[in-house]
């Protein structure tokens, strides 16, 4: 197959599976792709993007590799995690002179971390986790932890981008789009929900390479409500994990120090290590044991234990890449800012997993998350509390997979939701998060209008995004068992589980709540 002068060679693969990460998706659908290519260059990018025109256009010819079936976002094309690095180079605006490095979208976060510190330079805030690609990063909104500076956001460092997306007849029906820094279409490409086109190259604004110091701290959470707006503006990469059901917060003092301070030390986050197979499907046994016998004083223990012997750990951090002596820690970002080396273990044995691994018998998990306004933040955590008050052990799931147990996870849900306006994470979320969504953005027609000029024909949507964007229809989904799913908000028991004792009633802090409870 030849563009111009040159081949373009890309691997298939027929009558495929997608799925996600943890193997299933919120509402259990099966996804199915004819045919599935991984392109490595943008020119490879361009060709397929030229046989998708063809599919959607049978006139023009062209073989079937239409999805039969496709779930939240995902692109037509798995992006291969290549990775071009450039010296890093002046980039200009506002007569701010930043230090940029441009990167393919398939490059992961660990290789973006690596590359730019090997030149003495570092990506500001990120997500923990460093198993994901640029182009997943940008469009799920993916983050860091701060309220300094520009935000979190990956994609607040973003200063300019090449999008695949369709053209007209005189362009082979396929555009490259060169967006830099000043564009007026740059805010939306740059969290494009994977709907715009695919994002082929990405140039990211950097800073000098840094220290932090990190130190974890463990108090009651009698004034977390008053703390939490304080704790996040006095320090730069604050972060608070909290423990309900326990009365316990753990607050992430964490700041940036001068390089010359003494430290070199190493974060490996515990839970993103490698996990023993067997343990990891003995602790499954366990939790699925617990869950059917109704045992809550069970998953507190083992929630104690588990935070516990956290807390003790440091969490993963050693002062010197081997030991942990004390706090705190003091260590260069590249060191800090993320792990994952779950990810390294290639055994095809299987001897040991990433935790969350479907390919062996892990945790089984959803993640729910969203963001609340720091105006309401304090109303928000002390109805919560009102919840442990009520139920005090039906928060002891959070301690373990960071979640709650199903029947207060949806008053919480829906208290953020709907009472406190809370945006939901795009990358992490069931489907009654997604409600007029759009609706809570101030730019929101701005991004749809976006999506209309990259992408008019709707190439890249799927009949689940423009049901997320507000398009077409909504995103409740009401069957039997809905709302156990997060399908739906229940109505009717039917959208809960009669059988097993779930039952729609009313929430017992958040009235208008509706939640499947005993």
């Amino acid at each position: 197959m030849g563009i111009g002068a040159h081949q373009v060679f890309i691997v298939k693969q027929q009558n495929c599976t997608i799925t996600n990460s943890y193997g299933v998706f919120p509402d259990r659908t099966v996804c199915k792709a004819t045919s599935v290519s991984y392109p490595t260059t943008e020119e490879e990018l361009v060709f397929n993007s030229s046989l998708w025109h063809q599919v959607q256009n049978p006139n023009e010819g062209g073989n079937s590799l239409r999805p039969q079936h496709s779930q939240a976002g995902l692109s037509r094309w798995r992006r291969r995690a290549n990775y071009k690095h450039q010296e890093p180079q002046p980039c200009g605006g506002d007569n701010v002179e930043q230090l940029t490095m441009t990167v393919e979208s398939g490059a992961t976060l660990r290789q973006v971390i690596s590359e730019a510190a090997m030149v003495d330079l570092a990506l500001p805030y990120t997500p923990y986790w460093w198993g994901l690609s640029v182009g997943g990063l940008l469009g799920t909104g993916a983050h860091g932890s701060t309220l300094w500076g520009k935000g979190s956001a990956v994609h607040d460092y973003v200063v300019g981008l090449r999008i695949v997306s369709p053209g007209a007849p005189e362009d082979g029906y396929v555009k490259v789009r060169i967006l830099s820094f000043g564009d007026e279409d740059l805010n939306a490409a740059k969290l494009s929900l994977g709907v715009l086109g695919i994002i082929s190259q990405v140039t990211l604004s950097l800073q000098p390479m840094f220290k932090r110091s990190i130190t974890y701290s463990s108090k009651d959470d009698s004034d977390l409500g008053d703390r939490v707006l304080e704790f996040g503006k006095q320090h730069e990469f604050a972060d608070i994990t909290w423990h309900p059901s326990q009365h316990r917060v753990v607050y992430r003092i964490d700041d940036r120090v001068s390089s010359n301070t003494s430290g070199n030390g190493l974060y490996d986050f515990i839970p993103f290590r490698p996990t023993s197979s067997l343990a990891l499907a003995a602790i499954r046994t366990t939790e699925e044991n617990q869950e059917s016998m109704g045992d809550a004083d069970g998953k507190c223990l083992a929630a104690k234990l588990l935070t516990s012997g956290l807390l003790t750990s440091a969490y993963g951090l050693t002062n010197d890449g081997m030991t942990f002596t004390g706090y705190p820690v003091i260590g260069y970002q590249n060191r800090i800012q993320s792990s994952g080396t779950c990810l390294d273990d290639l055994d095809y044995a299987r001897i040991t997993a990433c935790a969350w691994d479907s390919a062996v018998k892990g945790e089984f998990f959803h993640q729910t998350a969203f963001s609340v306004s720091l105006s309401v933040a304090k109303n928000f955590i002390q109805d919560v509390q009102k919840l442990v008050e009520i139920e005090p052990d039906s928060l002891c799931g959070t301690e373990i997979y960071n979640g709650f147990l199903m029947r207060t996870l949806e008053e919480i849900e829906q208290l953020a939701l709907f009472k406190y306006g809370a945006l939901p994470h795009w990358g992490k979320n069931r489907n009654i998060a997604f409600g007029g969504v759009l609706n809570k953005y101030k730019k929101g027609e701005e991004f749809l209008r976006v999506k209309d000029l990259y992408d008019p024909l709707g190439l890249f949507s799927s009949q689940w995004t423009d049901q997320v964007l507000g398009i077409k229809g909504g995103v409740n989904l009401e069957k039997e068992g809905c709302a156990l799913e997060g399908l739906c908000i229940c109505s009717q028991d039917i959208h809960c589980s009669p059988s097993k004792g779930y039952f729609c009633r009313p929430g017992k802090v958040f009235k208008d709540a509706r939640i499947c409870t005993p």
